[in-house]
């Protein structure tokens, strides 16, 4: 990441106009990741929790996350170079597998069409989805770009083992790191998407299923996307004006989707997972298998009681109820039963398309049934 960053200095140094245009600024000029990193970094320390943020662009993906070690909150930032939804959109495909995209899609797709649907949009990069298939394909390309590229992320946020240990260039060139990762998602308080394919889904409800779908958030974890992709700039400005970025952060650019509600453990399809009071509203009780998406008028903030059955942890531990205030936000709160540690959807190709089909009903993700 280090490396990365010092090449992207080095790039713009020698960009055309690049030393008439720092005469024009203020402030250092930064790469776009970054400034990213800057203001999700900055809300994290202020709220005082957990942030994973992401961006997802044409070439790469880069993840930003904040988690505690030691009882401090420790900043990681890393770059999936070769993991974007359209330059780099057919490594997506070598590294995921036409499988992994494939499972995302709730009807039968030839590996072959796939293929050549993935080729067209790598030499026709600015090419949008023309059809619902078109949309949903992507969407499911979307995740495994999304879960790859946290899964680097979360191999390289580590802390060290025992006394701290020197490092030369030949580690971070093989991008070696000790220790356990320091992502903890069940401490996941803030998960945050930036990118044109999360930004700028015909409906909110698309956008919060592929990171919920990507990243697995665990017990009880708010989802936003970036509306209007102000975030580098808002980080510049935090060097300047801390206390302005962040507010114009939350205020303009942030688009709280709602908060996701997703156990620990595993059950038989169909029976208990987990009882909600949602204030103000019924209580729910939601079975293994089910995504179960509940409203909530003004889209405000409301108070959650989550019981888990017994040998369940919503994030208080196995059994234990949680009680938390949440931002129901543009979607509401969405009941995630679908098991975690692990996840897995249907093996058997019918019923994976009828799970598919379930849950995107249950979140009114798209117009029709596709």
């Amino acid at each position: 990441d280090a490396i990365h960053e010092l090449y992207m200095e080095h790039v713009m140094a020698h960009a055309p106009g690049y030393g008439k245009l720092i005469t024009w600024s203020p402030v250092p000029i930064m790469p776009t990741p970054g400034a990213v990193g800057l203001i999700i970094e900055k809300i994290a320390r202020r709220d005082g929790m957990s942030v994973v943020g992401v961006d997802i662009g044409g070439a790469t993906t880069d993840v930003f996350s904040v988690f505690r070690a030691g009882g401090e909150p420790v900043f990681h930032r890393t770059v999936s170079a070769n993991l974007g939804m359209s330059y780099s959109v057919s490594n997506v495909m070598v590294e995921a597998g036409l499988a992994n995209i494939l499972r995302w899609v709730p009807f039968a797709v030839d590996e072959a069409e796939l293929r050549n649907r993935i080729k067209n949009k790598m030499i026709r990069p600015t090419t949008i989805p023309q059809t619902l298939d078109d949309l949903v394909i992507e969407q499911a390309i979307c995740r495994e770009a999304l879960r790859l590229s946290f899964e680097q992320h979360k191999a390289l946020a580590v802390g060290l083992k025992g006394r701290q240990q020197a490092r030369d260039i030949s580690d971070a060139l093989e991008q070696s790191a000790s220790g356990a990762t320091l992502v903890d998602l069940l401490d996941l308080g803030l998960l945050v998407g930036s990118g044109g394919v999360l930004s700028h889904a015909p409906r909110r409800q698309q956008a919060m299923l592929m990171m919920i779908d990507a990243f697995l958030p665990e017990g009880i974890t708010e989802l936003a996307v970036d509306s209007i992709f102000m975030t580098p700039q808002l980080g510049v400005l935090s060097t300047v004006h801390e206390e302005a970025a962040t507010q114009v952060f939350e205020r303009d650019c942030l688009i709280v989707l709602g908060a996701c509600v997703a156990p620990v453990g595993t059950g038989r399809a169909g029976q208990p997972c987990m009882t909600v009071q949602v204030e103000g509203g019924a209580v729910r009780r939601v079975a293994w298998g089910e995504l179960v998406r509940v409203p909530v008028a003004g889209s405000g903030r409301v108070r959650l009681v989550v019981s888990p059955e017994r040998g369940v942890d919503a994030g208080a531990g196995r059994g234990r109820p949680v009680e938390r205030e949440v931002r129901a936000g543009a979607v509401g709160v969405v009941l995630d039963a679908r098991g975690r540690r692990p996840f897995a959807l249907p093996a058997d190709p019918r019923d994976r398309i009828a799970a598919l089909r379930a849950w995107n009903r249950a979140l009114d993700a798209y117009p029709r049934e596709v």
